[in-house]
């Protein structure tokens, strides 16, 4: 209690010569040492950050959507198909099976050892135990507590010199090593610790402000060494040329470019068709000149005749009229 109650008084304790000797130079090493930590920990934050939002957090998603489908699904399909009925079923039969070992248990092993502790244990505990308990009353129990008045006054004797001897190595130690160590903690370690601490703080709030300040300069460097040049060279230059280009090159080229595109088709199709047509010509051709070498026919046979309904195809049909005639006056 006294430990803790003066440092609850030290931590609001006035200042003292010895605070306000090493307070100034405390906190100037202090800024001088955490400024480079605080910058480059403000650069790695920033990082870290940008390279979160960017990969591992997308990266995180894509994993815990690919682990949901193709880890956690089945498992829990399995679960809820299979092992769960597995799972009833087996708790059947062992309660099943439970509820015969036990009647099997009771026949075999309960009733026996019922009847021999009411038929054999009982009787013979009540005719051969009663001498052992006037043993143990009368002989035993006094002799037992003598032995332990005994053993009590010696552990009291005993305890009283353990407890003396602690009392002054205890009161050694308070003097000699507890108060020397307490003074010096509460004077001179516990105002430099807090000096420390307060000029930690003090540096770290000051190189973020330097930090932040060197950032927002680095970004107004960048925006108008870079940025605006560039911006200012893509309206004034690239905007117009990128115009330009697709104006007077690219659209004409792509236009000629489709024209040359129809062009090549419409010939490779006419080509094709070109190709298809002497084929079929051939082929034709072919067909044609062998059928007239298996069917030679007599000239001047007429396409039709009034018996019959042949027609030939090269051949053109004869008049029935002029066929009249000419037998009339072959009679005549």
């Amino acid at each position: 209690m006294d430990d803790s109650k003066h440092q609850a008084l030290d931590r609001y304790a006035p200042d003292t010569a010895l605070t306000r000797l090493i307070r100034i130079p405390v906190r100037i090493v202090m800024l001088v040492v955490v400024l480079p930590v605080r910058m480059v920990w403000d650069l790695l934050s920033a990082a870290w950050h940008a390279f979160d939002r960017v990969l591992l957090r997308p990266l995180g998603r894509g994993l815990a959507r690919l682990a949901d489908t193709l880890v956690l699904t089945p498992p829990a399909w399995l679960y809820a198909n299979v092992l769960t009925p597995l799972g009833h079923g087996a708790a059947w039969l062992l309660g099943k099976v439970g509820q015969g070992v036990a009647r099997l248990f009771t026949t075999l092993v309960v009733a026996p050892a019922v009847a021999l502790w009411q038929y054999v244990l009982v009787p013979v505990a009540r005719y051969g135990v009663v001498p052992l308990v006037w043993l143990y009353g009368a002989v035993l129990t006094p002799v037992g507590r003598g032995a332990a008045w005994v053993f009590g006054k010696a552990r009291q004797g005993a305890a009283r010199f353990l407890g003396g001897l602690w009392t002054a190595v205890t009161w050694l130690v308070t003097t000699l090593l507890v108060a020397p160590a307490s003074w010096l903690y509460r004077h001179l370690l516990a105002p430099v610790g807090r000096e420390i601490a307060a000029a930690v703080e003090v540096a770290w709030r000051i190189a973020g402000y330097f930090s932040r300040a060197v950032g927002r300069g680095i970004a107004w460097l960048a925006r108008h060494l870079i940025g605006v040049p560039v911006a200012w060279a893509h309206r004034t230059v690239g905007a117009p040329v990128g115009h330009f280009v697709r104006d007077a090159l690219w659209a004409p080229a792509r236009r000629a470019a489709a024209e040359a595109g129809r062009a090549a088709r419409g010939a490779l199709a006419t080509a094709r068709e070109t190709v298809r047509q002497a084929r079929r010509d051939a082929r034709r051709a072919l067909a044609g000149g062998a059928g007239g070498a298996r069917s030679r026919e007599p000239l001047g046979v007429p396409a039709r005749t009034l018996g019959s309904t042949t027609t030939v195809p090269s051949a053109a049909q004869a008049s029935e009229t002029s066929l009249l005639g000419e037998k009339l006056v072959k009679q005549g």
